[in-house]
């Protein structure tokens, strides 16, 4: 039965970028996308290929998302969070302000794989970006480089805050640092 069937508000012109594009045994059989049965599936990101720029242009339109960790029993933990895109680099950067008691934190600390899932306002258009996390330290001090990475993810998220001295405050207050990682694996859905 075609997903339009399942899913009666697909458009037939969405664009599937699927993700199993690695060997494994969850990987795409040999054999060409009629034989495997995903004949106008295009095929998205792997760890060896450069991400869609359709996908990662959705990921940096957008500012909130689901991120997901890995909890000790393996389950996964899952966070609603805003972040920020930042491509200075032309490589792509995600930021998220977390804080030092969140079970999140306690996992990436324990293991730093990491996802984001950001879906469109109407759920038929989302993206995965996959990567690895790394933690600052905690903000200890008002001018501290976890601070100023803090001011940068705000005003990727927000633009300028009223009153960046009390925001450099609340920071330490908070016990607040930055999960930062990079696009290492990304799959999605593409509307029309």
């Amino acid at each position: 039965m075609p997903s339009t069937q399942h899913f009666p508000g697909i458009r037939p012109e969405t664009v599937l970028l699927c993700g199993r594009d690695r060997s494994g045994p969850d990987a795409f059989p040999p054999g060409g996308a009629a034989e495997r049965g995903t004949a106008g599936c295009e095929q998205a990101v792997g760890m060896t290929a450069a991400p869609d720029p359709r996908l990662l242009a959705f990921v940096a339109d957008n500012r909130r998302g689901v991120l997901t960790t890995i909890k000790h029993d393996g389950r996964p933990q899952l966070s609603n969070v805003g972040y920020a895109w930042d491509a200075t680099d032309g490589t792509g950067l995600i930021r998220v302000s977390v804080t030092d008691d969140r079970a999140k934190t306690r996992n990436l600390r324990r293991d730093p794989r990491v996802s984001l899932h950001v879906t469109s306002a109407d759920f038929w258009t989302w993206v995965v970006v996959e990567g690895t996390a790394e933690l600052t330290p905690v903000a200890a001090d008002p001018h501290d480089a976890t601070v100023e990475e803090l001011i940068t993810y705000y005003r990727g998220t927000a633009g300028e805050h009223p009153d960046w001295d009390d925001y450099r405050r609340a920071m330490v207050a908070d016990r607040r640092l930055v999960v930062r990682f990079r696009p290492e694996h990304v799959y999605g859905q593409i509307g029309g």
